[in-house]
């Protein structure tokens, strides 16, 4: 008994082969780009250009500007951050405070993310990401942190995870983004003491 041999299936003549390198460097440019330019006049062949590729490597990847912007901000989401564990709830907060700020101060996220936060305003799209990047994540170790708190007996039970997130990050947003100063000596340690004592008021 004979058996014809197995022939090994060919990729379809003509399928493309998305190289990880290209792809990368395509998302590389849209952060460039929107630092540069903005959502509004952000462009295909902008990016395509800064990446060093033609527009067709960017459209069999994403269908538009929109779903490449999306596309980021849902990756950035599922990479996600360990909720700190110091041991102490200023411990705690210090830290969420030290790797907030580094984000906040890096320069294309400095300019990205309050460009987003508007356009989001008119794309409901964009503004689902944004939550789900920035806000759920965020909330989800902030719970972390509150619960580990009242376990060790630093905050009362019905301490709210979304008023410690609003404590703990809402002023230094607003210091780095919005106002855009910059932070003297010792502002992390004490702005993580006035929101601990905040907490625990």
């Amino acid at each position: 008994m004979t058996t014809d041999p197995v022939t090994p299936r060919r990729t379809p003549a003509g399928a493309a082969v998305l190289r990880e390198d290209v792809t990368d460097a395509i998302r590389a440019a849209v952060f460039e780009e929107l630092a540069a330019v903005g959502f509004a006049r952000m462009s295909i062949e902008g990016i395509a250009r800064r990446a060093g590729v033609g527009k067709t490597a960017v459209y069999r990847r994403w269908k538009s500007k929109l779903h490449l912007v999306l596309d980021l901000v849902t990756a950035f989401s599922a990479q996600g951050l360990p909720a700190p564990a110091t041991g102490s709830l200023y411990g705690d907060v210090r830290a969420l405070l030290e790797v907030a700020s580094h984000a906040l101060r890096h320069p294309v996220a400095s300019q990205v993310i309050p460009d987003l936060l508007v356009e989001s305003v008119r794309q409901p799209e964009i503004a689902d990401a944004i939550r789900a990047a920035l806000l759920d994540s965020q909330q989800g170790i902030a719970s972390v942190v509150v619960r580990d708190a009242v376990a060790r007996g630093e905050l009362p039970e019905d301490t709210d995870p979304e008023r410690a997130l609003d404590l703990i990050i809402g002023p230094l947003y607003w210091r780095l983004v919005v106002v855009r100063g910059a932070l003297p000596a010792g502002y992390l340690d004490g702005l993580a003491a006035s929101a601990v004592a905040a907490l625990r008021a």
